[in-house]
């Protein structure tokens, strides 16, 4: 899918290898237009760096010293990687108010659909009563 007028990429976790990495940012900077992408990480995800870092160097972006000199994955350690993410905490962009905004909508309708099939039971027993009175 190409997106166009994408000119920013935020990674809000690390990809798990340099192959998605530039997957994920190739949605940037398409057809000669400059993009940028920003990517996050934790002290857990140092051992995912080094290759992500590699791919970002071989295409003339700075790359500070400590992130160079981090030691490489081992094949092993890769795979591992790759079959099981790092789990994290879920991300919510959206602000708190607007989510206890929506939550007291969903009480709220909720309420009322309990309401409505209340309603409608009732309607349904006082019909099957005067059916059975006649």
């Amino acid at each position: 899918i190409d997106f166009k007028g994408v000119n920013m990429v935020i990674n809000y976790d690390l990809p798990t290898s340099a192959v998605e990495y530039i997957h994920r940012i190739g949605r940037t900077g398409r057809a000669g237009h400059r993009g940028k992408a920003v990517t996050f990480f934790t002290e857990d995800d140092k051992p995912l760096l080094r290759s992500i870092a590699n791919v970002i160097q071989r295409a003339g972006c700075p790359v500070p010293e400590y992130i160079k000199h981090l030691p490489k994955l081992q094949s092993k350690q890769k795979k591992k990687f790759i079959k099981k993410p790092l789990t994290r905490e879920s991300i919510c962009t959206t602000p708190k108010c607007f989510l206890k905004k929506g939550k007291r909508k969903m009480k709220t309708t909720k309420e009322n659909t309990k309401e409505k099939k209340k309603d409608k039971e009732d309607k349904k027993s006082g019909e099957l009563q005067t059916v059975s009175e006649s």
